[in-house]
């Protein structure tokens, strides 16, 4: 496998390795293709319709407890490149005729599946935002650059997921300009109006617009967030209040609080 570039910014802190058993679990999935996968609606503030959809991958495997873990092992066993060309494949397979938002994990930068022209995300007939985590641009960005540049001449967006989770170097997410930006639940659970939370939420929501962004607030689990996030100027949300994970079903518009 090809050898990450990291920034200073961001120190690699080493992972521990998989057990032979995981490396196994992972070469099943990949060749069985049982990867899991789930759908969770993204509305529009002023529609009240679905926007989109973002596509989560599951694991079918009791031994990874969450999904970095299973993409961690993925990269250890020379596959993670594999395991995100299958998630794309059943995403677009199962999609709705909606914006497709799929995640990209970063050890996936350091291969060349996803500049094929062969690839899933050139045939949906929507928009395809790839969604990277505000991390990625610290710790890959070279890779991430060039990737998302062949992508993007094909009509593929970005989007910059969790902003708010972490530690944030703005000048390279800046650099990248992307599309959408997808503001972590830190930053939107128990929002109120004047809050200090309130104002950089605001204070975000401008910044991302001289960006050129559009943003979703992540996680919205009440009312009142909603309609705090709403006031903030988001123009997109999601979250379990609006929709939980699961099959795309049918058209879905804003509950009757609205």
């Amino acid at each position: 496998p090809a050898m990450s570039v990291t920034s200073p910014l961001k120190p690699t802190v080493p992972a521990e390795r998989a057990g032979p058993e995981k490396i196994e679990a992972v070469h099943r999935i990949v060749d069985e293709e049982t990867l899991g996968l789930v759908f969770q609606p993204i509305f529009g503030l002023k529609t009240g319709e679905v926007f989109g959809y973002e596509a989560l991958a599951r694991s079918p495997s009791p031994l990874f407890e969450t999904l970095p873990d299973l993409y961690e092992a993925a990269a250890q066993a020379g596959r993670v490149g594999e395991l995100g060309r299958l998630h794309r494949t059943q995403a677009v397979r199962a999609a709705p005729a909606k914006p497709l938002f799929l995640n990209v994990n970063p050890n996936e930068f350091d291969y060349g599946w996803l500049v094929r022209p062969d690839d899933p995300i050139f045939r949906h007939r929507q928009t395809v935002f790839l969604e990277i985590t505000e991390s990625v641009p610290l710790s890959h960005f070279e890779q991430c650059k060039g990737v998302l540049a062949e992508v993007r001449k094909k009509g593929v967006l970005l989007a910059i997921d969790d902003l708010g989770a972490g530690y944030s170097n703005l000048k390279y997410i800046a650099d990248l300009s992307p599309d959408v930006v997808k503001v972590d639940r830190d930053l939107v659970a128990d929002l109120r109006d004047g809050s200090r939370q309130y104002k950089l939420l605001a204070a975000i929501v401008q910044l991302c617009r001289a960006m050129g962004a559009r943003v979703v607030a992540e996680g919205i689990e009440t009312v009142e967030e909603l309609l705090a996030a709403e006031r903030a100027g988001v123009e997109l949300c999601q979250g379990y209040l609006l929709g939980r994970p699961g099959d795309p079903g049918g058209e879905k518009s804003w509950p009757a609080f609205r």
